[in-house]
């Protein structure tokens, strides 16, 4: 990103919401999007022209509501990767800010939802690398190989053991394809150590699973 946040008042007060079941946000991580519905499409031009973040943010079970009930909790993004396709589709890549509570919706004309929002609560995720020295990164890796072991997949270890624990984490909790309740949990975890512990837990579930004939691979 060629822009640093560094304190929460560097931050707006509300931002646009871009609700996406399943889909993961976290500080410093990355998320592509393919965008293609209108109303998305004026979001993201309107974002580039301003200070480029979107509110990530599930929506509550009921997806076939025209204006589903939000969760409680999203992250912001920082759109830091921009192209657009012959076929009237954007390519963006958003990198995760911080986390925010949702506050209340605002009357907009605009066909994209708008609402204020708190980051207060998670002033922490301004800090890189915070609450790392805490976090059981063995315990992590293991799972890791584990997961991998059983679903036949490879990776490349020297990559894996060169990010740092923060990264590794984060980035571990994007890529599990867990289902939106259990990324939901991902994301309100209070900190690092606690997303970890969540993330081997959700692990180990799939690990038991697995051994019944139920498998979950990792994208």
């Amino acid at each position: 990103m060629n822009r640093r946040y560094q304190i929460i008042s560097d931050l707006p007060k509300s931002l646009p919401m871009f609700p996406l079941s399943g889909a993961l946000l976290l500080p410093r991580t990355d998320l592509p999007l393919s965008i293609f519905e209108p109303r998305y499409l004026e979001m993201v031009e309107v974002a580039m022209a301003g200070n480029r973040l979107i509110g990530i943010i599930q929506p509550q079970a009921d997806q076939s509501q025209t204006k589903p009930k939000l969760m409680h909790i999203g992250c912001a993004g920082r759109i830091t990767s921009y192209s657009e396709s012959e076929d009237g589709r954007i390519h963006v890549t958003l990198t995760g800010i911080c986390r925010f509570v949702l506050g209340r919706e605002a009357r907009v004309e605009t066909p994209y939802r708008q609402a204020a929002i708190d980051f207060r609560p998670f002033a922490i995720d301004l800090v890189s690398g915070a609450g790392a020295p805490s976090v059981d990164r063995a315990q992590v890796l293991d799972a890791f190989r584990q997961y991998l072991e059983l679903n036949n997949l490879t990776t490349n270890w020297e990559d894996v053991n060169a990010v740092n624990t923060e990264v590794l984490v984060n980035t571990l909790s994007l890529l599990a394809p867990y289902p939106p309740r259990d990324k939901q949990a991902l994301l309100e975890a209070p900190d690092l150590k606690t997303r970890a512990e969540v993330l081997v837990a959700l692990t180990e579930l799939a690990l038991k699973k697995s051994l019944h004939g139920n498998s979950t691979r990792m994208q």
